[in-house]
């Protein structure tokens, strides 16, 4: 289950129609502010190549499964050292097996996110998790990062295993939409016991593509293409305040958890494109500086940025045609926001 804001799941139809249109049915995209990779994976199974990116930690887990996997993992390291016994039913269905067995621990997650943690910051216990789940991702979090580090996984496995347990806790995390902040009553599915289920996987078309990880402002220059959609964030909202539990759980470390909401220090991660002043000059030097000559981007009216804003910078670099699309919009439950609103399907041909 993904639970993020700007999934692009709704107009994949319209994304891959633009882009047969451009290119034809074959070639290499790249799709560089990919989020949860829904995209990228359509791309996959239309049989395109494709070079995904994105700046959060999670994201890459994520574009590892969706792109580079083609079936389960034998997790040979782990059967081998008899670190978890291998039933029946498979290898990866064994590991989870062995992972929802663990007992809850009593560590970050529960101490810092749970009603029955004592936040290091002092303020009032969260409740993002139960205090059961709390300590179930500890365990099971804490252990991943110990077959990690005795080597007895390899990064695949590592990320086939983080995608897993991030679905997991998307069930039964204690938020309304996002991670900025949690909610002041457990929601029921929230009660819940946390339990990690083997994800399904696309068995075709699992070579030739790469997944990276940072910044599209500084990578677009290591891309060559013959198409890149681009799906920037929107609003002011960033990312990476938005999604910090994920990140952590994706980064398999014990950060600092600031203020009430628990955030971690995300500087390093605030993206440009979030901001009306660099936001512009993030989108010039992505185009610039790639070596690509198509270019599709999913923007919305309820952007930072007018249409004739954008299509100015566009321009620049060659025809731009526009496609409107009428669109849900997503609200919050006290939302005042009409319902509805435009999407929009920008393409870029160079000269």
């Amino acid at each position: 289950m993904y639970r993020y804001i700007g999934n692009k799941t709704k107009l994949l139809p319209y994304i891959m129609e633009r882009t047969e249109e451009l290119i034809g049915n074959q070639g290499t995209v790249a799709d560089i502010m990919a989020g949860t990779g829904s995209v990228s994976l359509e791309y996959r199974k239309r049989g395109y190549r494709v070079v995904a990116s994105d700046m959060m930690t999670y994201s890459y887990h994520h574009l590892n499964v969706n792109l580079l996997i083609d079936r389960a993992s034998d997790f040979n390291g782990l059967i081998v050292a008899n670190e978890v016994p291998l039933d029946t039913d498979g290898a990866y269905a064994s590991v989870l097996r062995y992972l929802n067995n663990l007992k809850p621990r009593e560590s970050f997650f529960y101490k810092e996110f749970s009603p029955a943690g004592n936040p290091s910051s002092g303020c009032e216990p969260r409740k993002y998790f139960s205090s059961y789940n709390a300590g179930k991702i500890d365990a099971i979090r804490e252990k991943i990062n110990e077959w990690k580090n005795k080597q007895c996984i390899t990064p695949l496995e590592e990320s086939l295993l983080k995608h897993t347990l991030i679905m997991a806790v998307n069930e039964i995390a204690n938020i309304s939409g996002t991670y900025g902040y949690f909610l002041a009553d457990f929601k029921k599915n929230s009660l819940d016991n946390m339990e990690l289920k083997p994800v399904e996987l696309y068995s075709e078309n699992a070579t030739g593509h790469q997944v990276l990880l940072g910044f599209a402002e500084e990578i677009a220059n290591r891309i060559t293409a013959n198409l890149c959609y681009i799906d920037p964030p929107y609003m002011k909202r960033q990312y990476a305040a938005n999604y910090h539990i994920l990140e952590t759980i994706a980064r398999g470390d014990f950060p600092e958890a600031i203020g009430k909401s628990g955030l971690r220090d995300w500087w390093d991660q605030h993206s440009k494109l979030c901001t009306k002043t660099r936001g512009i000059q993030s989108f010039e030097k992505i185009i610039g500086d790639m070596n690509c000559d198509k270019f599709l981007v999913s923007y919305s009216e309820d952007g930072l940025f007018k249409l004739d804003e954008l299509e100015e910078c566009l321009k620049k670099f060659g025809h731009v045609e526009v496609l409107k699309i009428d669109y849900n919009r997503f609200r919050s439950n006290n939302s005042k926001l009409p319902k509805n609103l435009k999407e929009y399907l920008i393409s870029i041909e160079r000269r």
